[in-house]
């Protein structure tokens, strides 16, 4: 898996209320919850993100409440990766159930709002094309990079069990 993007930086401990904050949690529309993703740290972001920029942030990314709506609206906003420090642990759970790919890399913090990346996931090289720089994050085991290609836990169950899961 390789994606290239824009960077939107953000700081340690984001937790899931600012990516979405818990008025928006009567819906699991993923539209819904992409429109409002990230306005409480950013009242723009959703409005100016594109489909395929990579989220980068500090330590402690997803920290709060273990609602899965954070990492939804997060993918459903066209964010394609997301790099940070370091991951709440129910966070980095739901990521990867859904199947949206991120990556701990604490060299993430060199990288700046608008510089472009391009993310190697399965070797976790992550090249600063605007800087010129190379960071290494830490590489998914095999069955997490084939649950992220599946595009979540649910798909890659059921094409396992050789059936649809709608």
């Amino acid at each position: 898996m390789e994606f290239e993007g824009r960077a939107w930086v953000f700081g340690d401990d984001v937790d899931t209320d600012l990516i979405i904050p818990a008025r928006y949690l009567n819906t699991t529309d993923p539209a819904v919850l992409a429109a409002h993703c990230l306005e409480a740290a950013d009242p723009d972001f959703a409005r100016k993100v594109q489909a395929g920029d990579i989220l980068v942030a500090g330590k402690n990314f997803g920290c709060g409440s273990s609602r899965e709506h954070a990492p939804v609206a997060i993918k459903a906003a066209g964010v394609a990766c997301v790099v940070a420090h370091s991951f709440a642990r129910i966070f980095f759970r739901n990521a990867i159930n859904i199947g949206l790919p991120i990556l701990e890399c604490p060299e993430a913090a060199r990288v700046r709002e608008g510089d472009v990346l391009r993310i190697e996931a399965d070797s976790g090289r992550i090249t600063n094309i605007t800087r010129g720089e190379t960071y290494q994050a830490v590489p998914f085991p095999a069955f997490m990079q084939e649950i992220i290609r599946a595009g979540g836990l649910m798909n890659y169950v059921a094409a396992r069990l050789g059936r649809d899961s709608g």
